[in-house]
């Protein structure tokens, strides 16, 4: 599409790498990744990939004309404004030595300001083979947070088991089969069919021995158990 000629990403991060190589493989003539605040040039659209409290600022320093996007997952399109303003959030983490096909299969969740900043979203989206679906603002903090829990605090979780795993002489990698049984049982089952362990079970004996290792190998780990434990009790339940 014509709003699509040129790409302008804004920001060198990982995101803003990601995407201009990423953007790059699939075709688009793409400029950057920029320095935040640099002149879009004659770009047709352009991607800012800054923290969420700079937007505003970077959109403010883009001269009329262009679409404006950004890659925030919590922020609506109100710091964009005056300009056609779009946004694209992969549902994906991205590390710095992402190949650029690293976004292929991933959520997309999009917006756009007006008809034409919707359809530069999801073509953006569809070029990179995600799965793009529109997300509102008063809906972007419960999805940010759903992505965030889906996928930081999953790794602070691990992290948690890794250290109490440590303790008894059994490397992280052991754990690393479960992990990834556990996560493919929830993607085709849900959590309530997936769920195991002695909580489903009811088993509280085992439960309330587990409590008493944590309490006495990593204690500060303790609050996070008690409310994991009192989570996945409220889903047996349900």
């Amino acid at each position: 599409m014509r709003e699509l000629d040129s790409i302008a990403i804004a920001g060198a991060g990982r995101l803003g790498t990601a995407l201009t190589a990423a953007l790059g493989a699939a075709g688009f003539v793409v400029l950057g990744p920029l320095g935040r605040g640099a002149d879009a040039g004659c770009a047709t659209a352009v991607l800012l990939c800054v923290p969420d409290g700079e937007i505003a600022a970077a959109a403010a320093a883009i001269a009329p004309g262009p679409l404006v996007g950004h890659c925030s997952g919590a922020t609506g399109l109100e710091p964009l404004a005056p300009h056609e303003a779009f946004s694209l959030h992969p549902l994906m983490t991205v590390p710095a030595d992402a190949p650029a096909g690293a976004l292929a299969g991933a959520g997309c969740a999009i917006d756009g300001s007006t008809p034409r900043a919707l359809a530069a979203a999801e073509a953006l989206a569809a070029a990179l083979g995600m799965r793009a679906t529109r997300v509102a603002a008063e809906d972007r903090a419960a999805y940010h947070a759903a992505a965030s829990i889906a996928s930081n605090f999953l790794v602070g979780l691990e992290g948690a088991a890794e250290r109490l795993a440590a303790t008894a002489g059994v490397d992280r990698e052991l754990l690393v089969p479960l992990v990834r049984a556990a996560v493919e049982n929830w993607a085709e089952r849900g959590a309530a069919g997936a769920l195991t362990g002695p909580v489903a079970r009811g088993d509280e004996a085992t439960v309330a021995s587990q409590r008493a290792a944590v309490a006495e190998r990593a204690p500060d780990l303790l609050p996070m158990f008690d409310a994991m434990v009192e989570a996945t009790r409220g889903m047996v339940l349900a």
